[in-house]
């Protein structure tokens, strides 16, 4: 997606395009970089779009909602899944199993953490689901990361956002 038909989108849409592009982020859908969309929602709310307090909420809802299907996809279906993965993938088993096991004895600082590590931040939902982590404890630490994490990229966005684009 392009930098323009994502602000466009910002644009027309307002809030709900933010809530659905993170949301699609957060649930790791291939063409949705946290790199480019939370940066382009803090710029968007810069310009006046909406408040910076507004699309820190909007972004985090949007994020944890990704993350609490991605924990339930884990749950419900998680080894079923890995399963299937493992012999599509056998390399990825000792990474696997190595992030459930530092989630078993780290719990909610574990998934904190994880919250802050790209790549890893939108997969961790999974195993924490399949371990069947304390939800209660799963959706604290989950939204503690992914408020610092969004804090940083839209934060950038918005001070620094239309003089990086104007270099683009």
């Amino acid at each position: 997606m392009e930098l323009e038909t994502i602000m466009q989108y910002f644009v027309t849409y307002g809030p709900i395009a933010i809530y659905v592009i993170v949301l699609l982020e957060y649930m790791n859908l291939p063409g949705f970089p946290a790199g480019v969309i939370m940066p382009l929602a803090g710029i968007w709310a810069a310009r006046g779009g909406l408040s910076f307090f507004m699309t820190m909420i909007i972004t985090v809802a949007a994020g944890l909602t990704g993350s609490v299907i991605l924990y339930a996809l884990g749950r419900g279906g998680g080894e079923m899944f890995l399963k299937k993965y493992y012999k599509k993938f056998p390399s990825q088993k000792e990474m696997i199993e190595g992030k459930m096991q530092y989630l078993r004895e780290r719990g909610g600082m574990g998934i904190f953490v994880s919250k802050l590590l790209p790549m890893v931040r939108t997969i961790i939902s999974i195993p924490a689901g399949m371990i069947r982590m304390d939800f209660r404890k799963y959706v604290v630490s989950s939204t503690l990361g992914i408020a610092v994490w969004n804090l940083v990229f839209v934060g950038a966005g918005y001070l620094f956002g239309d003089s990086v684009l104007a270099y683009i």
